[in-house]
């Protein structure tokens, strides 16, 4: 086991415990697998690209954190299953999952890009689920035995409210939010916390995947009116959420950027 000499007294209140963090390879996933390492959690970071993942763990280790890497693609739902029973094998199974992968492409309706549309659906909505369907059973397993366990999902500000051409993105994100709160009431009783995060803009790659040019006019433009929030931003607060303790459950986190009004 790595020990971490970054300094002499280190609080690490995520120690014992096991991370899953998906999306990893970049932006928010990125920066929080490196805030719960940094917290004493195992961290298995989880995402396509390989090479960025090997990079991240070698970060962690270098500051005294663990970290694995499994390079699996989130739609895939058998290379989930293969990743949840790995991590089962090799740690026990996890107690936080932390579902972020995600893609934003944003375009007017009339547009018919049903390529996009279609890439949005299966990322946003069916690669969370098919995280939810292969780690809730140990997410389960180690509320009993642990009394604590966390789900914590990475959804948007669009979930609530309005952005024209977004709304492909927004719905995906309305559909993580309510599930989130759903989920809560029926995994709440076996110990399991469920939070949904709720960003306004982050500076992340998601940006640079879109296509559309009023968007990108759009998005560019907001950086002249305020200051964007940063993926160590987020990463603060699914550390905080991760930290509490096990009595509590902050169901829905909106964190925005001071000057964003909505």
């Amino acid at each position: 086991m790595s020990v971490n000499t970054t300094s002499s007294t280190t609080f690490q209140p995520l120690a014992g415990r096991v991370a899953v963090v998906t999306g990893a390879s970049s932006g928010i996933g990125e920066a929080s697998a490196e805030k719960l390492a940094e917290l004493g959690a195992q961290v298995v970071v989880l995402a396509r690209r390989a090479d960025r993942l090997a990079e991240l763990v070698e970060r962690i280790e270098k500051n005294g954190g663990r970290a694995v890497a499994i390079a699996a693609d989130v739609t895939d739902a058998e290379a989930l299953k293969a990743a949840a029973e790995r991590v089962d094998t090799e740690f026990g199974g996890a107690d936080l999952l932390l579902n972020n992968a995600g893609v934003m492409l944003p375009a007017p309706i009339e547009e018919l890009a049903t390529d996009q549309w279609k890439q949005q659906i299966d990322l946003n909505i069916t690669g969370l689920m098919n995280a939810i369907g292969a780690f809730t059973p140990q997410l389960v397993k180690a509320g009993a035995e642990k009394g604590v366990a966390d789900l914590i999902n990475t959804s948007s500000i669009a979930a609530q409210n309005l952005f024209p051409t977004f709304a492909v993105y927004a719905g995906t994100k309305a559909y993580v939010s309510h599930l989130s709160r759903t989920l809560r009431t029926e995994l709440g009783p076996k110990k399991v916390r469920v939070s949904a995060l709720e960003p306004g803009i982050v500076a992340t790659e998601l940006q640079s995947h879109v296509t559309d040019q009023g968007a990108r006019e759009w998005l560019e433009g907001s950086k002249d009116t305020m200051e964007w929030l940063t993926p160590a931003d987020v990463a603060e607060a699914v550390g905080f959420i991760a930290t509490l303790p096990p009595r509590v459950n902050l169901q829905q986190v909106t964190i925005m950027p001071t000057g964003q009004a909505s």
